[in-house]
């Protein structure tokens, strides 16, 4: 399988599934990692909806599977031939104040046990800053309140993210800024967990950072906080992960 300068840093997963893989942010990561030369397994609502939107690949299957129907129907998704798992889902902001609950919290556990359940050792979780905001002194952060209002999301992020780091799966949590649909305008700069309370980044650094996770082994139990600013040197991410200290 060939590997771009990017992705050499050690050996691929044969394949990877991602969660959530027809939102802004899991779409992205689907091309990233097909771009890199990794196969890619799908997981979707609606496998008809989400076969109009990629381009026909052969390192492409696409899967339905839902992330709040329990681990058992993940699991047979998920299947077993997959090394590593990318979670992407998130809640969309709604009047349905279990939400959040429910996909960012109960459904990014679910995805762990199904990992768990067909012995998936790898894990990328993209969450968001400001998710530990109250222990931060953050909690009057506009950001902090405006993403709690509808459903407490980063309360239900932050569980989620604690259920993973008890599950003694090799782990890498990624926290993102505010995302933007725009191409990068500027560098990525990764921080420790509970560090950055403001800035944004473009999707499309969020998935070469998740992808970049899978291949860095300098990722590997580790949550780190990313935003893109312009006045930031280029920095490659096997650095940026080495600069994190596992905690």
């Amino acid at each position: 399988m060939e590997r771009t300068e990017e992705t050499s840093g050690q050996e691929q997963p044969r394949k990877v599934f991602v969660a959530g893989a027809t939102g802004g942010t899991g779409r992205r990561v689907v091309e990233k990692l097909l771009e890199s030369g990794f196969a890619v397994k799908a997981g979707v609502r609606d496998v008809e909806k989400a076969r109009a939107s990629f381009d026909e690949n052969p390192c492409l299957e696409i899967v339905r599977a839902e992330v709040t129907e329990g681990d058992a129907k993940l699991a047979e998704a998920i299947g077993g031939d997959v090394e590593a798992v990318v979670c992407a889902t998130g809640c969309r902001i709604s009047w349905d104040l279990l939400g959040p609950w429910k996909v960012d919290n109960l459904g990014t556990v679910n995805l762990v046990e199904a990992c768990r359940k067909v012995g998936i050792k790898r894990f990328i979780l993209i969450s968001s800053i400001l998710v530990n905001g109250a222990a931060m002194g953050q909690i009057l952060n506009p950001a902090y309140i405006f993403l709690n209002v509808f459903g407490l999301t980063l309360i239900a992020k932050l569980q989620a993210e604690k259920h993973i780091r008890k599950s003694g799966i090799n782990y890498t949590i990624i926290r993102p800024g505010g995302l933007k649909n725009d191409p990068p305008s500027g560098n990525i700069v990764m921080e420790p967990e509970d560090t950055l309370y403001e800035g944004s980044i473009s999707r499309d650094q969020v998935a070469e950072v998740a992808v970049g996770a899978l291949v860095h082994p300098e990722s590997s139990f580790k949550v780190v906080e990313i935003v893109s600013r312009s006045e930031a040197p280029k920095c490659p991410l096997k650095d940026l992960f080495g600069s994190i200290a596992q905690r």
